[in-house]
């Protein structure tokens, strides 16, 4: 049938973007930078909520936990989600699905959709910006199985996808932990004797450089020298192993791209600033990145605490943060040097933190590449889950 059969009612808001947003509140706005393909959105990144009127009385329609919303415009078009709470708020350019319950169960419809992404992708009408109409996915025709069939995919498939939110939870958790032992050494304690310098002074300040866009032969989406973006960064967690885009390693000779060493500290710092990661394994960046790098093998965890802290606010001259912050201005970052012993002590405490931050983010890793692996397998009927007892 077609997919329009299968659907209940759709929230579409469209239009609907109200005048005032703020910091904080009970109703957050599901933006479509947090519509990663991840079943669960990561709220603490959500910037703009609405108040208690304009929920009230001002959106056409509202979306339900478990729900499963779809960006129609921008570069992530088809991306999808599903609503963690009642209270989640999706307004224009994002749509939400309803499906016939006795017919359609929503956590398969996530997976159906992300299933089928190419095709939905293909159907970008978009002249100046990527765009899907909803009425081309809802003219999709489509079959799905049983719900007992439906309800065992979901079960196999987010099994992974919840181990996986399991593990971001557990690394916010111990970076929390992290940066509360930071404050209560660093900032609560006061000492004389630690030194004041210029953040050049200390590291080894480097800047990452992209090659001619026109030299396509340069770059490649899946083999070369991992090349890091300020984008890549916001995608990752504390630690960075992969990018969207690569180099080659005629590029990173012929160019002189800076090598950055594994278990280096890197900054944004034009455009998105003050994004911080820690390398692992060996990179390139491009040169809205800079790398610091040490020999010194107990400050890292201390630097990574100190510019997630750091108010960049402060840097620059002009009214525009994005384009005042340069190189030299990061060189000269204001930087704390603690006492050996007070710092030895501090990498002594939270190192075992981190590691593990670091292998709950591998492990992610790997259950994100075998669900990937499973989806179209269970999708398409190559694994039969009526033979699975579940």
């Amino acid at each position: 049938m077609r997919f329009k059969n299968y659907i209940e009612k759709i929230v579409d808001n469209r239009g609907k973007n109200p005048e005032k947003y703020f910091s904080s509140g009970k109703y957050p706005v599901l933006d479509n930078y947090l519509i990663k393909n991840e079943l669960y959105p990561n709220l603490k990144k959500v910037e703009r909520y609405i108040d208690e009127n304009t929920f009230r009385t001002f959106l056409r329609d509202y979306t339900y936990e478990g729900m499963v919303v779809m960006t129609l415009v921008g570069n992530g078009i088809g991306n999808v989600t599903t609503i963690p709470n009642d209270n989640v708020v999706i307004i224009q350019n994002t749509i939400g699905f309803k499906p016939v319950k006795e017919i359609l169960i929503d956590k398969f419809l996530y997976y159906f959709f992300l299933y089928n992404q190419e095709k939905i992708r293909n159907f970008d009408r978009g002249s100046g910006q990527p765009s899907i109409k909803q009425r081309d996915i809802l003219e999709m025709e489509v079959s799905f199985p049983s719900l007992e069939t439906q309800q065992k995919i979901a079960k196999v498939l987010s099994a992974f996808d919840d181990k996986i939110e399991l593990n971001n939870k557990i690394n916010e958790n111990l970076e929390q932990q992290t940066q509360a032992l930071y404050k209560n050494k660093f900032i609560d304690n006061k000492n004389n004797n630690r030194t004041y310098c210029k953040a050049e002074d200390f590291f080894d300040i480097s800047i990452g450089k992209t090659p001619p866009r026109k030299e396509f032969e340069c770059f490649s989406n899946n083999n070369g020298v991992i090349w890091v973006s300020i984008s890549d960064m916001g995608k990752c967690g504390m630690y960075i192993d992969n990018s969207s885009e690569y180099l080659t390693k005629d590029a990173i000779k012929k160019y002189n791209v800076k090598i950055v060493p594994n278990n280096t500290v890197i900054l944004s710092f034009k455009l998105t600033v003050g994004r911080i990661a820690i390398t692992n394994g060996e990179m390139a960046t491009n040169e809205a990145i800079a790398h610091f790098n040490t020999d010194n093998k107990n400050i890292n965890e201390y630097l990574y605490c100190y510019l997630k802290r750091f108010n960049f606010q402060t840097m620059g001259s002009t009214s525009s943060i994005a384009t005042a912050i340069n190189s030299k201005i990061i060189k000269a970052i204001p930087f704390i040097i603690p006492e050996k012993d007070e710092l030895i002590n501090f990498h002594n405490l939270v190192s075992p933190m981190f590691k593990k931050i670091k292998e709950n983010l591998l492990e992610n890793k790997y259950l994100i590449q075998l669900r990937d692996t499973l989806l179209p397998k269970l999708m398409n009927g190559e694994i039969d889950v009526d033979k699975i007892n579940i």
